[in-house]
């Protein structure tokens, strides 16, 4: 059942109240952040080598415990198709947060491939970086730095020449600029995937008015709920680019 707008606006709010004074609580408590607690729950939870048991970890910690964004299992298994159907070779993810999207992609892709995650969050980085190390994926480059920063640096410091697949999981407001950060940059093709969670809700509208008055893009909105949540409507983009007019 979907509740109506004004419901989910104040069953959210009140939600966010709770949780911010138990996330205070905590932090006073055990003197670890949200991100840290987690890590954790996983670390201890998880068999290590084995992708598909932390990410299982991690969504039990996140849908029965403290609630963190990650994309999620329901949403995941959209991001884990599309990344089998493309079959990418080069991937750069906006937000890695705690590692759990970044372990999610870096399973479902073909040998070879090479994965470029970006994360402005030194903390939160850090843990990214010991969950994909538990993980097994040694080969993935985890770059600590605003996305405006790294993106005009792709090529000439980390030698990329295209990307075959972006995921944006990153902050909203930052979606459509980053994406026309890359438009200009040449580094997408035809043929290029981007997909960018929570453009429903939170919501990205610049981002979704670009993509529609722009042109360059075959695209659709994947509908879903919020992670780790009932009721709460959301949406996943898919966006095939078609190359400039």
């Amino acid at each position: 059942l979907l509740l109506n707008p004004l419901c989910v606006c104040c069953c959210f709010l009140k939600k966010q109240v709770s949780s911010f004074l138990h996330q205070y609580l905590c932090d006073l408590v055990s003197g670890l952040s949200r991100e840290q607690r987690a890590y954790q729950y996983v670390l201890t939870h998880a068999i290590p080598g084995d992708p598909d048991s932390i990410l299982d970890a991690f969504d039990i910690w996140c849908s029965k415990i403290e609630f963190i964004s990650n994309i999620g299992p329901k949403k995941g298994k959209i991001l884990d198709r599309l990344l089998l159907e493309h079959s990418p070779l080069t991937v750069l993810e906006l937000g890695a947060h705690c590692g759990y999207s970044t372990v999610r992609i870096a399973r479902a892709l073909p040998l070879g491939a090479r994965l470029y995650s970006i994360e402005m969050d030194q903390n939160n980085a850090a843990i990214a970086e010991k969950i994909i190390r538990l993980a097994g994926f040694d080969d993935n480059t985890l770059i600590v730095n605003p996305s405006d920063e790294v993106i005009p640096k792709l090529h000439s410091e980390y030698g990329l020449e295209r990307l075959d697949f972006v995921f944006m999981d990153h902050w909203k407001k930052c979606y459509a600029p980053d994406l026309q950060m890359l438009e200009g940059s040449g580094m997408l093709c035809k043929g290029s995937m981007i997909v960018a969670d929570n453009v429903l809700f939170p919501g990205a509208p610049r981002f979704l008015r670009h993509v529609r008055k722009s042109g360059l893009y075959d695209w659709k909105v994947h509908r879903a709920t919020l992670e780790y949540s009932k009721g709460i409507r959301d949406g996943m983009a898919e966006l095939v680019y078609k190359g400039h007019n």
